[in-house]
């Protein structure tokens, strides 16, 4: 049951309004779906004991949570979906490159106030194996924090500042996996049947190899297979990342309870959104690729269902890089419709973005966009150019073959253009996890190295210069009026370039997604005011859509988006329509020349019909006299009716 929904279930119930009575109230109310997702993973003939187990958890857990963070969730449960509200900006980022530690990102919330930002994804902070952590995302622990961080304390003085300021906190819960450090590995290592148990260990070859036959490589390049050998207790573990990540055995009730036990302790740190880290590899089933199994819907479903009786006003985000089909699923469908994640990341827009960019074509965007199943109304996207992570190419070979490609040629193209293998394309990125057999591969590399910044400033090209300005705001510009939360990567808003001290590093250099993962430039920041600058510029044009977006409900994600064909072919258009009839018409050049467009359909949409429409992103009234509205290389309009 989605939130505003269990809200008015719960308020129309409810006498006693007080914290306690209503969590009463809600576990009443979840009650049978609960058992239900519960007995669909762990038949009831012989889980019946696990099941009164939990139900005993429930009210540990809630008196775990603190008062002022019971009031926060009855808060958000008046609401509503609080979280499709246009005023929330984000910025992904990690402490460590942000400003050092806890403490310094809590100096820094003025600068994130300045930009807009009132949401912040930080990146894992709990302790982690000093060597390879992959990024943090090796837990030894679910709450202590990395003493390279800080303390607990200061997470907590974090957090409560955020919620004065009027910030948003995400955290990573890493569901699927813990590190091979982790307390249950280090018990399952020493013989210990139960924490053996916890994890997916077997006494020989033969399971593992019937898994193997079609389960395939996370990390073809440095850690092929799926399965590790583990002398210590002498049995096979599959570790689907690297062979220190663990993957966690959800097969057992006893870990699905335990890892509720510490989602809940993590989000009663002051966390208001979790990250549902690889949600789509739950659960495994031998002879299948163990990805978006229904088990694993049924899992997340359960998680949700749980964390909503105890700290409703925390929701999650559905980290599932899939196709769009799949995606779709993890907002929940049928008896779940809306009772999985409440959000999404758009990984599909964000690749089609890119592509669209290489190609200067927006046909396979159109295509795939509009296919992609309607999302629930209560659900919304998370939309970004770049993370700490690669690009994939996960297009639908359907709708490339639509396009008059060839899908692996395609593929190879994109490749050769962001990876500095064709001498004209102006992208300096790295190939990642490049997979001969397959043809197969990733791209790594900031968001401004990508669209050419880097090699334009080498070669001082002017022109490149201003090209390279033009495609950073284009993409911020289309994430930021799109449907759904709009994600700005950290570094991304002053123009951060690729950084290749990685290769320096033995824990680090063999991942190259680290060139995606800068120190912030604080030095530069201090120069923002000198309007010459191409990072100036880039700063001060995403500040100002950013306070755009947040001055005008249009943006609100109420499924009021809608694509049109702009009958140009490297044009883009999407309409955000609004109750009162005020439109806002999105229209973006992804070509390097300038384009056109009829004004004729752009007029029967009732622009430039009552006079000249206002672009809000430049300010100015758009004034048309050949019956051709014309683009300039990459531009980005945001027109308003007059």
């Amino acid at each position: 049951m989605n939130q505003a929904a269990l809200h008015k279930l719960v308020a129309s119930r409810a006498k006693d309004k007080s914290p306690q009575a209503l969590f009463e109230l809600r576990l009443n109310t979840n009650l049978s779906l609960i058992q239900q997702l519960f007995f669909s993973l762990y038949p009831v003939e012989k889980h019946n004991k696990d099941f009164d187990d939990l139900l005993k958890l429930f009210p540990k857990l809630f008196a775990l949570r603190s008062k002022e963070l019971r009031l926060q969730d009855i808060k958000r449960l008046d609401a509503g979906t609080w979280y499709q509200n246009e005023e929330i900006v984000g910025m992904q980022l990690y402490v460590e490159n942000f400003n050092t530690d806890i403490k310094g990102l809590q100096q820094k919330i003025p600068y994130l106030k300045n930009l807009g930002i009132n949401f912040i994804h930080v990146m894992p902070i709990t302790t982690r194996p000093k060597g390879e952590s992959d990024g943090g995302y090796a837990v030894n622990s679910y709450q202590k924090v990395d003493k390279k961080y800080g303390t607990q304390e200061d997470l907590l003085h974090l957090t409560a500042e955020f919620r004065k300021q009027g910030i948003l906190l995400m955290l990573d819960f890493v569901v699927n996996h813990t590190s091979d450090e982790y307390p249950w590995a280090k018990n399952a290592k020493k013989g210990n049947k139960k924490y053996q148990d916890y994890y997916y260990t077997f006494e020989n070859r033969s399971t593992p190899d019937a898994f193997e036959k079609v389960l395939p490589e996370v990390f073809p390049e440095t850690a092929p297979g799926n399965f590790t050998y583990i002398q210590e207790m002498d049995r096979w573990v599959m570790t689907v990342f690297n062979n220190y990540q663990w993957d966690l055995n959800y097969t057992n009730p006893k870990v699905f309870m335990e890892m509720l036990t510490n989602l809940v302790k993590m989000v009663n740190l002051g966390v208001d959104l979790v990250r549902f880290d690889a949600l789509a590899f739950l659960w495994k089933k031998v002879g299948t690729i163990s990805q978006n199994l229904p088990e694993a819907h049924n899992l997340v479903a359960l998680f949700r269902m749980c964390l909503q009786v105890v700290a409703p006003g925390t929701i999650f985000l559905a980290e599932a890089i899939v196709a769009p089909k799949d995606i779709i699923k993890y907002f929940g469908e049928g008896p779940k419709l809306g009772n999985e994640c409440e959000l999404a990341y758009n990984a599909s827009l964000m690749a089609l973005l890119w592509n669209s960019i290489a190609t200067k074509k927006t046909g396979l965007l159109y295509k795939s966009l509009e296919r992609v199943p309607a999302k629930p109304k209560e659900s919304t996207w998370i939309n970004y150019i770049r993370c700490h992570d690669d690009i994939g190419l996960g297009y639908d070979d359907g709708f490339i073959r639509e396009m008059g490609w060839n899908p692996p040629e395609h593929r190879k193209f994109l490749l050769d253009y962001y990876c500095q293998r064709l001498d004209w394309s102006p992208a300096t990125g790295l190939l990642f996890m490049y997979n001969p057999k397959t043809g197969d591969g990733r791209i790594t590399g900031s968001a401004a190295s990508l669209l050419g910044l880097e090699k334009a400033l080498a070669s001082g090209d002017g022109e490149q210069i201003q090209l390279s300005i033009s495609k950073i705001i284009l993409l911020h510009a289309l994430i930021l009026s799109f449907g759904g939360i709009p994600m700005i990567y950290a570094g991304d808003e002053i123009a951060t370039l690729n950084e290749y001290s990685f290769e320096e590093d033995p824990a680090k250099r063999g991942d190259n997604r680290w060139v995606n993962r800068p120190q912030q430039n604080w030095a530069l920041v201090e120069k923002l005011n000198d309007k010459q600058l191409p990072q100036s510029q880039i700063y001060h044009t995403l500040k100002h859509l950013i306070a755009v977006r947040k001055s005008n409900p249009i943006f609100a994600d109420s499924n009021n988006l809608k694509l049109h064909h702009g009958g140009n072919e490297h044009v883009l258009v999407f309409e955000r329509t609004h109750h009162s009839n005020n439109g806002l018409l999105v229209i973006g050049n992804f070509d390097e020349r300038p384009q056109v467009i009829d004004l004729a359909w752009v007029m029967k949409l009732g622009y430039f019909t009552k006079g000249e429409p206002m672009d809000l992103v430049s300010g100015e009234k758009i004034v048309v006299k050949s019956g051709l509205l014309e683009l300039k290389p990459y531009q980005v309009l945001w027109l308003k009716k007059a």
